[in-house]
């Protein structure tokens, strides 16, 4: 039983870590190949990982990069599960749409010539 303390899957490592709400999501991007272990890709949900290992994949429009500190032993809260790594991610600057200048209702005329333009109709 002491293995399983050294070591944790990494579906279940990123399950208990709280980057996606289902064991069977994290399962699927392992999977899909898009995740590196210490910079090696991998496509076994079944991985063993450690603490310090640094896993590299993308999460919803930008790519996480976080140090492995901890195995959990459940899927616990938010702060809980937090203390289980270091994010590592660099920090990236806001998106600006300009056509986020109106603070609501239907965009006037002149706003839809705008977006013409941007989106290439015109």
């Amino acid at each position: 039983m002491s293995e399983a303390a050294d070591s944790l899957r990494l579906d279940k490592w990123l399950w208990h870590a709280r980057f996606f709400k289902s064991r069977g999501l994290a399962a699927a991007l392992v999977k899909s190949g898009r995740i590196r272990v210490d910079g090696t890709p991998v496509s076994k949900p079944s991985r063993a990982i450690s603490a310090g290992v640094v896993l590299t994949f993308p999460k919803e429009d930008e790519v996480r990069i976080v140090k492995v500190l901890g195995l959990g032993v459940r899927r616990g809260p938010a702060p809980e599960a937090q203390a289980l790594y270091e994010d590592l991610t660099p920090a990236r600057e806001p998106r600006i749409n300009p056509l986020e200048h109106r603070v609501g209702g239907r965009p006037t005329k002149k706003d839809r010539r705008d977006m013409d333009i941007l989106k290439g109709s015109r």
